[in-house]
């Protein structure tokens, strides 16, 4: 095991968006096997360490390869571009338009007639951009057009925003 490989290599993954979710559930489990620290607890304080920093590395590994967001960021941070920071991409001003459109939609609607039916009409079309942009994500990256698959990311990363919103909401008018 190599901490430096990346988190494909590292679980045994080949270095793409698309990615068999139950391949990396088979392997991270057959991994956390290997890998758990009860396994080294009869070896030295520094073999056990590094078996702790192995099985971190693996859950870091997978939560970030199992969410299509934190998959296409990782992707791109293997490019050695940083999608996290606030003025790493700047954002298409109609896309924006829209998602003050959408947010001001949600604050609609806890006074709707209906504000579940309000709610799922909402998370569907947001869902439905959200899928888009992963696909044309997919097609730059591949491409090797990294500023447009850059683009796609900060936006992705808006509507992820706006799915927990929407998600909280839903909770708030629950209770």
């Amino acid at each position: 095991m190599d901490i430096s490989k990346n988190y494909f290599e590292f679980i045994g993954l080949p270095v793409s968006y698309h990615l068999d979710r139950s391949e990396l559930s088979d392997r991270s489990r057959e991994l956390q096997k290997t890998l758990h620290p009860d396994r080294y607890a009869h070896l030295s304080d520094h073999e056990q360490r590094v078996a702790v920093q192995y099985m971190a590395y693996l859950n870091e590994a997978v939560a970030t390869l199992k969410s299509p967001l934190l998959r296409a960021q990782y992707l791109l941070q293997l490019q050695d571009i940083d999608t996290t920071s606030e003025s790493s991409t700047a954002i298409d001003p109609m896309f924006l338009m829209q998602q003050m459109e959408l947010r001001e939609r949600l604050e609609e609607i806890p006074s709707a007639s209906d504000p579940f039916d309000e709610l799922e009409e909402l998370n569907g079309e947001v869902v439905a951009v959200l899928e888009k942009l992963r696909a044309s994500f997919v097609q730059s990256y591949e491409s090797g057009d990294l500023s447009s698959a850059t683009s796609d990311v900060r936006k992705m990363q808006f509507l992820e925003k706006l799915l927990l919103e929407i998600e909280r909401l839903e909770d708030k008018l629950e209770d």
